[in-house]
């Protein structure tokens, strides 16, 4: 039985059995890894904590016929403040569903845990809206799906970070003037809420303006990736 060691976030917990649970595992070393975790299930289990959500820990996993099962962790980051309030709650949830959508097992996805630990450690000192919202955009320009969040127009260079409507193509990731193509339109407000997020503009974003924008994230990351967001919908609805 061979061992491993990585330093993993826990993104997703199912029961298994009367007293155990599987894991999903986002791993700086080895990326999406899948694992058994005995016991858990009971009041005084060891590794309780390894399978609560958004532990990042160092797991120490054993190997067997290409099956992993944990059988040690030492927690690094518990996020505590993810799991007490509602908002950062389903937020940080969000965070988790995208990156299992976004990860494939065994493919390296260094990068993308680099930016779970970073929106989740932001969203518990922070905006968790701006988190997530910058956590998308950054994930998925790291697997290729990137949105162009450019203040110009692709189509006649003019500037368009300040125009009362633009449009957005889903099928490219890019945004023009309204008049330059005929895609659907995009309010200037969630446009400034994405320039914000990636850095490109000082400011404040409107609470509409992040909200829309994260409905333009999940509308396209449906589009490109045929997934299933119920997390960041609700979080999206949340009152």
């Amino acid at each position: 039985m061979a061992e491993i060691k990585v330093n993993a976030l826990m993104l997703r917990a199912v029961d298994y059995q009367e007293n155990d649970k599987i894991l999903t595992l986002l791993s700086a070393e080895r990326g999406r890894i899948t694992a058994g975790i005995k016991g858990v299930k009971k009041a005084n289990a060891k590794l309780k904590f390894a399978a609560q959500p958004f532990c990042f820990a160092e797991y120490i996993l054993a190997e067997r016929g290409g099956r992993y099962t944990v059988t040690q962790a030492s927690e690094c980051e518990s996020f505590y403040e993810l799991r007490t309030d509602v908002d950062k709650y389903y937020a940080a949830c969000a965070v988790c569903e995208a990156a299992i959508n976004l990860t494939a097992e065994g493919d390296g996805g260094g990068e993308i845990f680099s930016l779970c630990v970073k929106a989740l450690r932001d969203m518990c000192v922070s905006d968790q809206k701006m988190a997530l919202i910058s956590f998308l955009l950054g994930a998925l320009k790291a697997c290729g799906y990137g949105i162009s969040v450019s203040a110009f127009c692709p189509a006649c260079g003019n500037r368009i970070d300040t125009a009362e409507k633009l449009r957005f193509d889903l099928r490219s990731g890019s945004f023009s003037c309204w008049d330059c193509s005929t895609f659907a339109g995009v309010g200037a407000e969630t446009f400034k809420a994405l320039l914000i997020a990636e850095g490109k503009r000082v400011g404040s974003a409107e609470e509409e303006g992040k909200k829309r924008a994260l409905k333009l994230l999940r509308e396209y990351m449906v589009h490109k990736l045929d997934a299933r967001l119920n997390c960041l919908t609700e979080y999206i609805n949340l009152p």
